[in-house]
């Protein structure tokens, strides 16, 4: 036996016998003389089975799933829902089959009230007992560990959230002083023994205060709330930079905080709309137990794919990476080497199939994330040919690779860039999502076949050409922000919420095709998913925005230069094609397209004119290929270019 085990044999042994003196001490403080020897007579014969019962009773409301060390007012919840049923059970036999046998009672209404309450007592006391002195235990050793005096900053929810990860040591070395919160309802309060000192306002005061007791403060610790739009965290920021002060935020990981992370607070942090609250218990049923295959798993949206698939429970994971460095750098990453899904890589280019058929044949996935591409536009329109190679070839060896290997579900990540091209990169995309689309309809309505999807997003903030990180190193070298247009519209979301929302899209994929018929119409399954990227973001802004956050006024302490357009580049982005007819699917963040495609015959044909065009070089020929296809495709209409003079001041 081990040592959970022996754990949850010895909470159950607990409450069995907490149940045998709750009925002996209810009578013993009801009943006295021969009314008490006549019930003690009977207990032989009524409670052996009636602690069995209470076993069941017990075992039904998961008293014994919970930790005793995290007992909790849901903890006590199931506690009084389990001796409510055990007392209106005592209820039924004592007045349905007792009183009908003897004429009287065995027990009577007061004894099983009171009965209730000595039950409630000591299946919940010990828990609570328990939780005491590991908290006592708890903090007593981090008062002794804690050497960092920290002020925390967010309303009293959040906060108290993360006073019990401190408390629980999932959190270390942190010492909390005080709390400020934006709220001024919030002064005066004190949580988990630790007060409010006042708003964000008052953060220089608080701050010099400490300074004058000999305790400095040595940190800021930002909850969620503290970054809401209506906490003004810019000020925050400014605030914290001038007194030179560390300000971190709070990650979480998983329920509880119990898997909390603190992480420098970045620029980008402040940049985006509230993300979307993902569907956890979903995500988990769709992974877990699940081999899951990622193809370009060393960059950036496919390392977080990685790192989301192993958090909800892979059982295996095969990360295919052409760059050996990017490969070494996931495989090393200490969430991926922490995990229990059993993790390996290759070296492979998705541009040679025997190599990609041989490699999916050996591992046999259940699930493809296909994520890697050429993605960077202006490579793209010079080097086209390597666009194709990788973005349509590549990707039709990963899709036919997968089925051949009965893999349940392959989703390519796309763009929305692909929707009504100008560039390369958009109508090679564009291409690869009506192969997938094509081969998703030919496997329609068979059994166990693979679902083939294609999922949309625009930018993704920290990902490696992003313009974000290249708008904090210009900060960085004191400017000039440079930006190719001031009317330049795009989408953005964080890397953890596109690779949450790609595994949403997935698994609503993966009920379609479960709950397919045969017979059934094939304009009624989504093929398409898109990402909701929220309000799209004027890049002018954004680099006049992250120049404040960052300290200094735009257009007086550092410039934004205006460089012109580069080609195959448009001012707005688009997520659906206009004859894509679009459909809510029920699932916060993620909308869906029915297809719209060409039939597997046609696409066949303009794969291998492009083939032609690849071995002569012809780009014109590959770019009627494209105009055959996709009849949306113009590369040639660029953005205008702007009127305004190359370097211009903060308008």
């Amino acid at each position: 036996m081990n040592r959970q085990d022996f754990k949850k044999t010895l909470i159950i042994f607990h409450d069995l016998v907490m149940t045998a003196v709750a009925v002996m001490a209810t009578f013993f403080v009801r009943f006295e003389g021969s009314l008490l020897q006549e019930r003690i007579s009977h207990l032989p014969l009524f409670l052996p089975p009636f602690v069995a019962f209470a076993g069941v009773v017990y075992w039904f409301f998961q008293l014994y799933r919970s930790k005793w060390r995290f007992a909790s007012l849901p903890d006590l919840f199931n506690i009084f829902r389990a001796t409510s049923v055990l007392a209106l059970t005592l209820l039924v036999i004592d007045y349905i089959l007792v009183s009908t046998q003897l004429s009287s009672l065995f027990f009577g209404k007061i004894t099983i009230a009171l009965y209730w309450l000595i039950q409630m007592f000591l299946l919940g006391g010990p828990r609570l007992a328990f939780r005491y002195v590991k908290y006592a235990r708890s903090r007593n050793t981090l008062e002794r560990d804690a050497n960092t005096p920290i002020l925390l900053l967010g309303r009293g929810t959040d906060i108290e959230v993360m006073l019990r990860a401190i408390e629980t040591g999932t959190v270390k070395k942190l010492q909390p002083k005080g709390v400020l919160s934006y709220r001024a309802d919030d002064l005066g309060q004190s949580i988990r023994g630790v007060p409010v000192l006042g708003t964000f306002v008052d953060l220089d005061q608080v701050i010099q205060d400490f300074q004058e007791r000999g305790t400095p403060i040595r940190r800021l610790v930002a909850t969620p709330s503290a970054l809401a739009p209506e906490a003004h965290p810019d000020m925050l920021i400014a605030r914290a930079r001038r007194l030179g002060l560390p300000l971190v935020r709070v990650t979480s990981l998983g329920e509880g905080m119990r898997d909390a992370e603190l992480a420098p607070l970045e620029i980008e942090d402040l940049l985006l709309r509230p993300t979307v609250q993902i569907d956890r218990q979903r995500l988990e049923h769709f992974i877990r137990g699940k081999r899951v295959l990622v193809t370009g798993g060393g960059g950036s949206i496919g390392s977080e794919i990685c790192n989301r698939v192993v958090a909800f429970g892979a059982s295996d994971l095969l990360i295919v990476e052409f760059s050996e460095p990017s490969l070494h750098g996931i495989l090393e990453n200490p969430s991926i080497l922490a995990s229990d899904t059993k993790v390996d890589g290759v070296i492979a280019d998705v541009r040679d199939r025997d190599r990609i058929f041989d490699v999916m044949n050996e591992f046999r996935p259940d699930v493809v994330f296909h994520a890697a591409a050429l993605k960077h536009v202006p490579y793209l329109e010079k080097d086209w040919t390597e666009g194709i190679k990788t973005n349509v070839f590549g990707s039709v060896n990963v899709a036919d690779a997968a089925v051949e290997a009965g893999a349940g579900a392959i989703v390519i990540i796309s763009t929305d860039k692909a929707i009504d091209p100008v560039s390369m990169l958009g109508a090679t995309k564009r291409l690869a999502e009506m192969y997938g689309q094509a081969l998703d309809a030919e496997f329609m309505g068979r059994n166990g076949a693979t679902r083939i999807i294609a999922v949309r997003f625009g930018n993704v903030l920290g990902s490696v050409g992003s313009v974000v990180p290249k708008f904090k190193a210009q900060i960085a070298r004191g400017g000039p922000v440079t930006v190719t247009h001031p009317d330049m519209v795009r989408y953005f979301m964080t890397m953890r919420e596109a690779a949450d929302l790609v595994l949403t899209s997935a698994s609503h994929a993966d009920d379609e095709g479960r709950l397919q018929t045969d017979g059934a119409n094939n304009d009624e399954r989504a093929s398409v998913y898109v990402l909701k990227m929220g309000q799209p973001v004027r890049i002018y802004e954004l680099a006049e925005r992250m120049i404040r956050l960052a300290g200094f006024e735009p257009g007086e302490d550092i410039e934004i230069s205006v460089t012109g357009t580069r080609p195959g580049e448009r001012l707005h982005e688009i997520l659906f094609a206009r004859e894509e007819p679009r459909a809510e699917i029920g699932i916060d963040g993620v909308m869906a397209a029915k297809p719209v495609f060409a039939d597997r015959a046609k696409v066949d044909r303009w794969l291998e004119t492009l083939v032609e065009t690849l071995a002569a070089g012809d780009r014109k020929a590959a770019e009627r290929v494209f105009e055959d296809a996709i009849p949306e495709f113009k590369r040639r209409e660029q953005a205008p270019e702007p009127a305004a003079p190359a370097r211009l001041a903060s308008r």
